[in-house]
C-alpha cells in the first residue's frame, strides 16, 4: 500500500509564483529520487471554519493563501530512503534556509500518512 507525505503551508498571495518555482525545483527532486508523485495545490473553495478548518490549522493571515501539498511513494520505507537522498540534495541546499522560504516554515502542518482506502 502506498505511503503519503502531506503538507499545509500558509503561503503570501504575493510571494505565490516564488514558492510555485521552488516547489517545481522540490517536486524535480523528489521525483528524480524516487516518488510517485508530487502535487502542490492552491486553496480555491477553503473556507474559514467556526471551530477548526485550513486556514485556522496554519493560524492564516491577510493576505495569505493555504497551499495543500503532497508526495505519494510506494511504501513508508521507500519514502524514508527517497527523503534520506532528498535532503541530501544540493539543489535544495538554498531553499532549505528558512530566511530564503517564501513562507513562514515554523506554521507550515506536516506528517507521513498510510493509505487507509485506495479506489
Amino acid at each position: 500500500m502506498s505511503y503519503i507525505d502531506g503538507f499545509i503551508v500558509p503561503v503570501p498571495k504575493k510571494k505565490l509564483q516564488a514558492y510555485r518555482r521552488m516547489a517545481q525545483t522540490a517536486g524535480k527532486v523528489w521525483r528524480d529520487h524516487g516518488a510517485l508523485e508530487f502535487r502542490e495545490c492552491v486553496a480555491d473553495d477553503v473556507k474559514v471554519g467556526k471551530r477548526t478548518s485550513f486556514p485556522r490549522s496554519v493560524k492564516l493571515k491577510g493576505g495569505e493563501t493555504v497551499v495543500f501539498s503532497y508526495i505519494v511513494y510506494r511504501s513508508r520505507k521507500d519514502r524514508d530512503r527517497i527523503l534520506a537522498k532528498v535532503m541530501k540534495d544540493k539543489r535544495l541546499a538554498k531553499m532549505m534556509n528558512p530566511k530564503a522560504m517564501p513562507f513562514d516554515g515554523k506554521r507550515m502542518i506536516y506528517g507521513g500518512f498510510k493509505v487507509l482506502v485506495d479506489a
